[in-house]
């Protein structure tokens, strides 16, 4: 009797491992309304196709068309064990640098399903196959083809999918399929993530136009996930490429989902040149500032979107740290605080529990003094002189904690350094999700 219901337990769990195959995942709560009608970027194409690396019934495999003399600035990835993709991409914009006005179009190809990381030199071999396939079908230099693959480590990447469906993916090359390019390039993916902008520089209309992807397996380390950004406006290649380190610092670098930095992390801004402007070849010009703020407020929501579609995620967390000593030493305590497991867990069970802040604050390895210490979460006064405070109630953070966007503020009393990072909390499907990823 005992084996027979073991044996029928066995079996109703196949069943349900099916159906979860061909069901969508359920989207995560924090989702926005919907994908954003993205502007039509002038010079620039996408298209979208399936593949067959890994999903079935699915794009998964994205192809992007940029103009002739368009410029292009890129970080990835610092992660020693770094994909053969981000190897040759980093390759690709190096030779941009030297020499950014080498004639011929831009493209990006783009896979999900497989990371084609730590697959020795049959890495390499892949991403120049797709490369050059690539390159004869648009009539473009193999050199200016990005690739990036994203999904399962350590399995070759069978690119002979892919080379099959590039003429396609060219033929349906469209300006106004960004949304279909999104959507072909999630994983874990609850919904895929996009962002615009549009600003005037003298006058000048401009657009910005982007898309992310990214669930697990975020801590960014000088870029994350995959990430492709498109303007019309007219910039040289060294203040773009000034621009995105700046702006990166503060939107992508300052998300974390579970502490662990990809070996894919790629992240891609191209500007075609086809608005009516002069070019802005001077980081002090004043147009570069107003393209700076409005580039950043896109980095960051695409940023945001991502801690909100974090595995298993109920809540978004914004960790903000001030009083620190250098804002270097509040982006580590702030770090400290949004990859803490029990922090996040406590989130997670609306479990106002102020000490596991302290604990992470303790753990970080900066300055801190106990007794300076002032912990807040919202508007409500937690902690502060090295004890709970004496108006706060468990009640009111109780109350607090129910609430699907938290706000944890700490002071450290110190000096002047600050920082803000975004999260989300750590809940059983992030278990869920990660314990069967590879089945």
């Amino acid at each position: 009797m005992a084996q027979d219901l073991i044996a029928r337990i066995k079996a109703l769990k196949t069943e349900l491992a099916a159906l979860e195959a061909v069901l969508p995942a359920p989207v995560s709560p924090l989702a926005p309304a919907g994908f954003p009608a993205l502007p039509v970027i002038k010079g620039v194409r996408f298209a979208a196709a399936m593949a067959g690396v890994k999903y079935q019934g699915r794009t998964d495999v994205m192809l992007a068309e940029i103009c002739e003399g368009a410029q292009m600035a890129g970080v990835f990835t610092r992660s020693t064990t770094r994909s053969a993709p981000v190897l040759r991409c980093e390759e690709a914009l190096a030779a941009h640098v030297e020499a950014p006005d080498v004639a011929g179009k831009f493209a990006i190809l783009v896979n999900s399903g497989n990371a084609n990381a730590f697959t020795g030199g049959r890495g390499f071999e892949s991403v120049d196959a797709l490369r050059d396939c690539v390159a004869e079908a648009l009539d473009c230099p193999a050199e200016k083809v990005f690739t990036a693959s994203t999904g399962v480590i350590g399995e070759p990447l069978p690119h002979g999918r892919i080379e099959a469906a590039v003429d396609g993916l060219c033929a349906a090359l469209d300006a106004g399929h960004a949304a279909a390019a999104a959507t072909a390039i999630m994983t874990t993916d609850t919904f895929a993530k996009g962002a615009a902008a549009e600003l005037e520089l003298d006058g000048v209309p401009v657009k910005i136009s982007g898309f992310a992807k990214g669930s697990g397996m975020i801590a960014p380390d000088m870029a994350t996930m995959l990430v492709y950004i498109f303007t019309d406006a007219k910039i040289s290649q060294k203040v773009l490429q000034q621009m995105l380190w700046l702006e990166n610092a503060s939107t992508f670098n300052c998300i974390t989902v579970d502490g662990d930095t990809s070996t894919s992390d790629t992240l891609l801004l191209t500007a075609t040149g086809r608005a009516d402007m002069p070019v802005i070849d001077d980081f002090a010009d004043p147009r570069a500032r107003v393209f700076r703020k409005a580039l950043q407020a896109l980095m960051r929501d695409l940023a945001q979107q991502v801690a909100r579609d974090g595995e298993g995620a109920s809540k978004l967390i914004e960790v903000r740290v001030t009083g620190a000593n250098s804002s270097g030493a509040a982006h580590r305590i702030a770090m400290s605080i949004a990859n803490s497991p029990l922090v996040k867990t406590a989130v997670a069970g609306e479990d106002p529990n102020w000490g596991r802040v302290v604990m992470a604050v303790g753990k970080a390895g900066e300055r801190a003094d106990r007794d300076r210490l002032t912990i807040r979460f919202g508007d409500i006064l937690v902690a502060e002189n090295g004890w709970v405070a004496p108006s706060y109630t468990e009640e009111a953070g109780a109350a607090y904690m129910k609430q699907s966007e938290i706000v944890i503020a700490v002071d450290i009393g110190l000096d002047s350094g600050k920082a803000t990072i975004w999260t989300c909390d750590l809940t059983h499907r992030y278990i869920t999700i990660n314990a069967d990823y590879r089945s």
